[in-house]
C-alpha cells in the first residue's frame, strides 16, 4: 500500500528531469554585448605658445604635451633642425611634425605631392579620407587637413605652408593596438588639439 503512494511522486520527478534536460539541449542564442570603452582620464584643455628656438613659427600647443626634438631620422640627420614630436603620454598619442624650407617652386610642388602621397598610403585600411583646405591669407598660411576614417595608422594629417619659404607637415599616431571604435573618443579629443594647432599657426 505504501509502495503504491511513491509512483505519482516518481513520475513527477521524471517529468521535471525531462523538462530540464530538454531545455538544456536547446541552442544557445548569444546576446550581443554593447561596446565597452576603456576608462580614460582626459587632461584639462589648456594651451600655451610653442616657441622652440629651432623652428620659424609658433602655434598654440597643449600644456599636457611634451616637445621632443628629432635629431635623427632612420640614423640620418633630418632635413632641418625643426623636426619634433608633441608627445601626450596620458593618451599614448604623438603628433609627428617635420619642417622643410622651401627653396624654389619645384621643391614646393614636390613637398605637396609627397604630403598627398603619404596620406594616400592609408587608403588601404581607411574607409574614407576627407580633405579640408586651409586658407588664412592674413597669416599667409595655406594647406590641407586630412581626416582619415577607419582603422588606419594615422587618423589626422596635415600640411601648412606659405608657398614660398615654409612647409610644415604633421601626423597623429597612437601607441596602442586598441580598436578604432574604442579609440574614437580619444581621437576626437586629440583632433581638437590639432585643429587648434592648424588655426593658430603663424610664421616668424
Amino acid at each position: 500500500m505504501f509502495a503504491r503512494c511513491h509512483y505519482p511522486l516518481a513520475a513527477a520527478l521524471l517529468l521535471v528531469f525531462a523538462i530540464f534536460f530538454l531545455s538544456a539541449c536547446e541552442d544557445h542564442v548569444p546576446t550581443p554585448k554593447p561596446h565597452d570603452y576603456p576608462r580614460v582620464i582626459y587632461p584639462e584643455k589648456k594651451y600655451k605658445p610653442f616657441d622652440e628656438h629651432y623652428c620659424a613659427f609658433t602655434f598654440d600647443q597643449p600644456v599636457y604635451a611634451t616637445v621632443e626634438q628629432d635629431t635623427s631620422f632612420f640614423g640620418e640627420r633630418p632635413e632641418s633642425d625643426c623636426w619634433f614630436n608633441l608627445s601626450v603620454p596620458a593618451l599614448n598619442a604623438k603628433i609627428y611634425c617635420s619642417y622643410y624650407p622651401v627653396t624654389n617652386r619645384g621643391r614646393f610642388d614636390e613637398l605637396v605631392q609627397d604630403a598627398h602621397a603619404i596620406t594616400q598610403k592609408h587608403n588601404i585600411k581607411a574607409s574614407y579620407i576627407d580633405n579640408i583646405p586651409v586658407h588664412r591669407d592674413a597669416d599667409h598660411v595655406h594647406g590641407v587637413v586630412f581626416n582619415v576614417e577607419g582603422p588606419a595608422a594615422s587618423s589626422y594629417q596635415f600640411f601648412l605652408t606659405d608657398s614660398t619659404r615654409h612647409f610644415l607637415r604633421g601626423a597623429l599616431y597612437f601607441n596602442t593596438q586598441s580598436r578604432p571604435d574604442s579609440l574614437a573618443p580619444v581621437i576626437e579629443f586629440m583632433k581638437q588639439d590639432l585643429d587648434r594647432l592648424v588655426s593658430s599657426l603663424k610664421w616668424q
